[in-house]
């Protein structure tokens, strides 16, 4: 069920709109978020829908049990965010995530679910998923998250950059998918899309490289463009199937 969690660092990152942080706080208290709740626990969707109405600037517009529920309610309702559970019945959460995120409406799905593993967390990546979050969090986290991937973010809580990061990490040469070198992009900007990789913050970044925390800003902007990201996720995937990040890192 959903509870408390012991906190921590978020990965957080940016899409191709780009808002200043006076912005997005506007954009929150004046547009309201419109959410789906996609999963099979009764339970689950009514714990989330309750928090959900109290909270101003957010909206549950739909509930789905099953994943072709939540493709159909997406499609239907074009909610800016899906609150996806991975294992359900029929079709799973991850096919309904690829077809979501595929689709013309824009919206946006955050993993919420109990299986953690690395397969289910890095298909989900893989199928576009913008968010990932574990039913034991603070309900406030959850909550935040869904804000921050409606402004266009995608983020990953520290718990699944670590097991995303090990899961690469620790596997053996012959099931690690075989590096794919990255082109058209700086030295620099190779040294960078390393460290994002290794899950540093951009703050962490600068830090590391003696550049300001603007300058860092700049890279990861240059990075996502050039090699066509849509998000800090993906450039963390990028990162390890390029060979940047490997075993030992």
């Amino acid at each position: 069920m959903v509870g408390r969690h012991a906190g921590g660092r978020w990965l957080r990152s940016t899409h191709a709109r780009h808002t200043s942080p006076s912005t997005a706080r506007t954009a929150r208290c004046a547009v309201t978020v419109r959410v789906v709740l996609a999963d099979d626990q009764p339970l689950v969707r009514a714990a989330l829908r309750m928090v959900i109405a109290d909270e101003s600037g957010l909206e549950v517009v739909g509930e789905a049990g099953t994943g072709a529920e939540a493709v159909a309610l997406a499609e239907k309702e074009c909610p800016d965010v899906v609150v996806m559970d991975i294992r359900m019945p029929g079709m799973d959460g991850l096919e309904a995530t690829r077809l979501i995120t595929r689709g013309p409406g824009g919206t946006q799905v955050i993993v919420l679910t109990t299986f953690d593993d690395d397969d289910c967390l890095y298909g989900a990546l893989r199928a576009g998923a913008a968010g990932f979050l574990v039913k034991d969090m603070a309900l406030e986290d959850i909550l935040d998250a869904i804000r921050v991937v409606a402004t266009g973010d995608g983020l990953l809580a520290p718990s699944v950059t670590r097991r995303l990061i090990r899961d690469f990490a620790d596997r053996p040469v012959s099931q690690a998918p075989s590096a794919r070198p990255v082109g058209g992009i700086t030295e620099r900007e190779r040294e960078v899309l390393a460290l994002v990789g290794g899950g540093l913050s951009n703050t962490e970044i600068a830090e590391r490289l003696s550049i300001s925390v603007a300058t860092a800003k700049t890279y990861v902007s240059r990075l996502l463009s050039k090699l066509d990201a849509r998000d800090r996720v993906r450039l963390v995937i990028i990162a390890y199937e390029s060979g940047l990040v490997a075993s030992g890192r």
